[in-house]
C-alpha cells in the first residue's frame, strides 16, 4: 500500500485493514518458520505496510486532540 492510498481510507477501514494485515503477517511468519517462504522480501514488505498504517492511525489520533 502506498501512503496516498492509506491517507484516502477512512479510519474504520484502516483499523479493519490493520487487523487483516497483522493476521496475514503472523500466518506468513509461522509458515516461514516451518517451511521457508519462496519470497522472503514479502515478510519485510508486510511489516512495513503494517507500520505505515499504524503511523497514519496515530497521526489521525494526534490531530483529533
Amino acid at each position: 500500500m502506498k501512503k496516498e492510498e492509506i491517507r484516502e481510507m477512512a479510519t474504520a477501514d484502516l483499523q479493519e485493514r490493520l487487523r487483516e494485515m497483522e493476521k496475514a503477517y503472523l500466518l506468513l511468519r509461522m509458515n516461514h518458520a516451518v517451511t521457508p517462504v519462496d519470497n522472503t522480501a514479502k515478510i519485510t514488505a508486510d511489516r512495513r505496510d503494517i507500520a505505515r498504517v499504524k503511523t497514519e492511525l496515530r497521526r489521525r489520533e494526534l490531530n483529533k486532540q
